[in-house]
C-alpha cells in the first residue's frame, strides 16, 4: 500500500526565492531599470517599497527635486553589476513591470541603500509589505541625519 503525502505551500512561499545574478540591461531612473534574464530576455524591474524622486519628464510628471542625483547614483552603482532579484507576493504592478527587492552581487541590498542614503523614501503598497518596517524605520534616520536634503 503505498502512501502519497503532498504538501501545499502558499504562494508567498515561493515567490520571496531569490534569483541567479542578473546582468542589468538599461537604466529607466533611481527605482526602475532592465535587467538581462539567462534566456536573454529583457525584464523592466521596479524596486520594491521605496520610491525615488522622477528625473526625467513624461506625459503625467515632472521632473522632481532630487530626481537626477537619484538616478544618476543608481547608475553608477549598478553600472557593470550584476544583482539577485527577490520577489514578495505580487510579483507584477499594474503597469507589468517586475517588482523585486534587489540585491547587488557583494550582498548589498540596493531598496534598503536608497533608503537609508536618502535617496528613495518608503512606499508601502500591500500586499508587498515584507521590508516595510525596516524601510520606514532606515527612512527615519536618513532624514535626522541629511535634514537639508529632504523637501516636506
Amino acid at each position: 500500500m503505498a502512501f502519497w503525502l503532498f504538501v501545499f505551500a502558499p504562494e508567498s512561499a515561493f515567490a520571496q526565492q531569490k534569483t541567479s545574478l542578473l546582468e542589468i540591461s538599461k537604466f529607466v531612473d533611481g527605482d526602475t531599470f532592465w535587467i538581462l534574464k539567462e534566456n536573454g530576455q529583457k525584464e523592466k524591474i521596479r524596486l520594491i517599497g521605496i520610491d525615488t524622486p522622477e528625473a526625467r519628464r513624461t506625459g503625467r510628471t515632472e521632473v522632481e527635486y532630487f530626481g537626477k542625483e537619484a538616478s544618476e547614483y543608481v547608475k553608477r552603482i549598478l553600472t557593470g553589476r550584476k544583482v539577485r532579484l527577490e520577489y514578495d507576493v505580487e510579483r507584477y504592478d499594474r503597469y507589468k513591470r517586475t517588482l523585486a527587492y534587489v540585491y547587488l552581487d557583494d550582498g548589498t541590498f540596493l531598496n534598503a541603500l536608497l533608503v537609508r542614503e536618502g535617496y528613495a523614501s518608503a512606499a508601502t503598497f500591500p500586499p508587498n509589505v515584507k521590508y516595510a518596517e525596516y524601510f520606514v524605520k532606515l527612512q527615519r534616520e536618513a532624514r535626522n541625519q541629511k535634514k537639508g536634503m529632504w523637501k516636506d
